[in-house]
């Protein structure tokens, strides 16, 4: 019987990346610019980007909707893994993070793929939905502000069409979820939104220990 493999966690997820992660030159530099500033922490990790990549090309998708871009790495792992007639549709509240990712977006051919939109993500994601997108988005990737997580999600299920993906990250925050004295405003948001999910008869549901967890919801 194997031993329990948490005992080398660490180095574990060293080997993982190690042996599995395939990142364009355009990714990697991106990663290391953003993991040198004070956001940091903010980034996706080059594993989970990779995940991220898998789905969009199993479900084959082309019209992608992320809401929260920061330097725009998950942005640019999504693009890259659409065809060329794809398109991430890419919401964030302002320019000072997003501007530091375009040059790679350039520099990997895929700048044309993504459709930056500046503003509040509510206001954009009816903007979508009254524009006619409504039920033909595949992939919905929600990485922003915690307090509007449930808000993003039903927008989300109403974007995305039939057999669509809905991603929600950050849904382990820390451990925070589990930490019964924690009861921080944003650590409350994401319990409710992973119980929301949990009982949403809506989809389908899979919860994955990828980076600071992941909740999928498959649209019926």
């Amino acid at each position: 019987m194997p031993k329990n493999p948490l005992t080398h966690q660490a180095a574990l997820y060293e080997y993982l990346v190690s042996i599995s992660v395939r990142e364009s030159d355009a990714s990697r530099q991106l990663r290391e610019v953003t993991r040198e500033m004070e956001m940091a922490e903010m980034q996706i990790s080059p594993d989970q980007g990779q995940f991220m990549a898998m789905l969009v090309k199993l479900i084959n998708a082309k019209v992608v909707i992320e809401v929260g871009t920061f330097t725009g790495y998950s942005t640019l792992c999504m693009a890259q893994a659409l065809p060329d007639d794809g398109r991430v549709i890419a919401c964030d509240l302002s320019t000072e993070w997003t501007d530091i990712g375009k040059s790679f977006w350039k520099q990997a051919g895929v700048a044309g793929k993504i459709e930056l939109r500046i503003g509040p993500a509510l206001d954009t994601l009816d903007d979508l939905l009254s524009g006619g997108l409504e039920g033909h988005a595949d992939l919905v990737f929600i990485d922003a502000d915690k307090l509007n997580y449930g808000k993003y999600y039903e927008r989300a299920v109403r974007l995305v069409r039939r057999n669509g993906l809905i991603i929600v990250d950050n849904v382990f925050w820390g451990g925070a979820v589990i930490d019964d004295g924690n009861n921080e405003e944003s650590t409350v948001a994401i319990r409710a939104i992973n119980r929301h999910i949990s009982s949403d008869d809506r989809v389908d549901i899979a919860m994955v220990a990828v980076g600071d967890g992941l909740f999928l919801a498959r649209k019926k």
